[in-house]
């Protein structure tokens, strides 16, 4: 079951409450009992370690009493009050731990949670977001947002409150203990050392930013220059690489010196700030214990108390530190969920029902930016069952279309219909199911080859597996390998020539079924030879859907059902091969500019 979805708004968190809020029902979620149950029973092991760790002090005290000679209220004996003292301070340890083990199942639910909340968003988000944003930058805002909230989890509810309840409890004990002016003492010292904290923490965070500014830049760089390893190779640019990444590295360093410096001069304000505090209770006690108005074991519990008190403290410096810092991250996360998604699916749309196939468009028109218009009210009808070539110079809205059709993007005017439904209002899912896509470049996942084919239909058996690797013709290829479909064929495929991967991808197209194939200049990218076998892939593939082909070879589409002549976002022509020919128009031109380029080549 999935977790709550905290509410979202178009801006980023403000502050570092709006962020708690948001992990809030997660930690309380409506509808599951065994969540609460187990917050509710961590926080009560929490108050029972907290009451016994404040009294054991007070145990301290009694078996140095006894030693003294003086004679306890318990009457256990210096011996039976000593062991008592050690089993109060193991108690302590084991409520702590069986706390930490009951919330632990709490938290790490949390953790998954926000995780793929966040994956599942990121994947929701528009080709525009992705093609702005860096693959690397995402990442590593998914990574410290997670370790943020997990350490604002473990932290807040494990130390700040913990903190806070026992320097409560430890002021009651000694005021009633001892007096009112030693809890004054303590009060201002710590409210001394709060302020100090937080000044000069709010500082450190503008340097934490930066720091991370720093390192999500330098960690873009590397991941760009390693997924271009070839391209970095061909030009001989690894010192360029090296240099642009090392520049990257030394933003981060003087950001990391800062902030280093600045954890010093932290450190020791905070100890200054507790130190002087235990040497004036101390001093306090020691006058009580010269005067006779303390005992020996009065002093020993008040060293007891404050030791008690100074090691969380100076431990909160780190937590309020890190819960700072964490909120910056878990910030940065939260403004990732905020993104809205720029296209979404209405409320309550039906899926598309395909009958035949027919793919239309209505006079769309369609930017990128509003102010350079890609298509300029261009209309196109595919029948069920034909294939139609859209065809054009760069830049005269082939690809657009393609992205319409997939509806990565939203049309600006004009409708696009599949079966006489417009694709705005129907289901993304549904719509993704109808299409198929053979892109320019096929991108294979890091894993097998049967992984690959078999992501074009989940649950697939092997035989259907292998008979969409017949229909694409790597059938026989795969089996040749001494791993056959269990070879890897390495980041984004780079182990299998570009006819290969094509293949596979067509393998993969053709085990999802789809009713309509978009082929993406499909084999724009491959030499002629490879280019001929694959064509061939692509006819059988084809056979009884309903096919749109964006290409740039007109070879490879003279044999489609109509082809469409594409220029500066307009319809300029369409027809027939033949028909276009005779026409001696802008097709004409292309054609023969090719055939020309293409006997030079030869």
């Amino acid at each position: 079951m999935r977790g709550p979805r905290p509410t979202t708004t178009t801006e980023g968190p403000t502050n570092g409450w709006a962020i708690i809020r948001r992990v809030g029902p997660y930690l309380w979620p409506e509808g599951q009992t065994w969540v609460k149950q187990r917050v509710v029973i961590a926080m009560s092991l929490l108050l029972v370690s907290k009451l016994i760790a404040v009294g054991t002090p007070l145990l301290y005290k009694q078996a140095v009493d006894a030693l003294g000679g003086q004679v306890s209220d318990l009457l256990l004996g210096a011996v039976g009050l000593t062991i008592a003292y050690g089993m109060a301070r193991l108690m302590s340890v084991g409520f702590q731990q069986l706390r930490d083990a009951v919330f632990a199942k709490v938290g790490q639910r949390a953790l998954r949670q926000l995780a793929l909340q966040t994956f599942s968003h990121i994947h929701r988000l528009s080709m525009r977001y992705h093609i702005t944003r860096k693959t690397g930058g995402l990442s590593r805002i998914i990574e410290r947002g997670v370790k943020g909230v997990d350490f604002l989890l473990r932290f807040m509810l494990f130390n700040i409150i913990p903190l806070i309840l026992e320097l409560g409890l430890v002021a009651v004990f000694l005021w009633i203990a001892l007096d009112g002016w030693y809890v004054a003492v303590v009060a201002v010292v710590i409210a001394a050392y709060v302020k100090f904290t937080f000044a000069v923490t709010e500082w450190r965070v503008k340097l934490r930013r930066q720091m991370n500014q720093q390192d999500t830049d330098a960690n873009q760089k590397a991941i760009d220059s390693l997924l271009n390893f070839e391209t970095v190779k061909y030009f001989g640019a690894e010192g360029r690489e090296a240099a642009r990444y090392d520049q990257a590295m030394e933003g981060y360093e003087d950001a990391a010196v800062k902030t280093a410096t600045s954890l010093a001069f932290l450190n020791f304000g905070q100890s200054f700030l507790i130190t002087t505090g235990l040497v004036i209770v101390m001093v306090m006690a020691a006058l009580g214990v010269q005067n006779g108005t303390l005992t020996v074991g009065d002093f020993v519990m008040v060293n007891a108390y404050m030791i008690q008190i100074t090691m969380p403290l100076n431990f909160l410096g780190t937590v309020y530190r890190e819960i700072r810092q964490s909120l910056v991250d878990m910030g940065e996360m939260f403004d990732l969920l905020d993104q809205p998604a720029e296209v979404t699916d209405k409320p309550g749309a039906p899926d598309l029902k395909v009958t035949g196939g027919v793919v239309e468009l209505d006079n769309v028109a369609f930017g990128y930016d509003t102010a350079r218009p890609i298509l300029k009210g261009v209309s196109v009808t595919v029948p069920a069952g034909q294939n139609v070539a859209l065809v054009g110079p760069s830049g005269s809205g082939k690809s657009t279309i393609g992205r319409l059709l997939f509806r990565f993007y939203d049309v600006q005017g004009g409708a696009l219909r599949i079966d006489g439904q417009d694709v705005r209002d129907i289901t993304q899912e549904s719509l993704h199911d109808a299409i198929g896509v053979v892109p320019q470049d096929t991108v294979l996942f890091n894993d097998t080859i049967r992984y690959n084919i078999a992501y074009g239909r989940a649950g697939a058996t092997q035989e259907q597996i292998e008979e969409a690797a017949r229909a694409a013709q790597i059938h026989d290829f795969i089996l040749s390998l001494p791993e056959g479909y269990d070879t890897m064929v390495g980041e984004r495929g780079l182990k299998l020539s570009g006819g290969e991967k094509q293949r596979v991808g067509i393998a993969r197209t053709l085990l999802k079924n789809p009713p309509i194939l978009l082929l993406d200049e499909a084999t724009s990218a491959l030499d002629t030879e490879t280019e001929a076998s694959i064509q061939d892939a692509l006819k059988r593939a084809g056979q009884g859907r309903t096919v749109i082909t964006i290409a740039h070879r007109l070879s490879t589409i003279a044999d489609a059902d109509r082809i469409v002549v594409l220029e500066k976002g307009k319809v300029v022509e369409q027809g027939t091969h033949d028909a276009l020919l005779a026409k001696a128009g802008r097709y004409a031109q292309l054609w023969a500019r090719q055939q020309s380029e293409d006997a030079e080549a030869a």
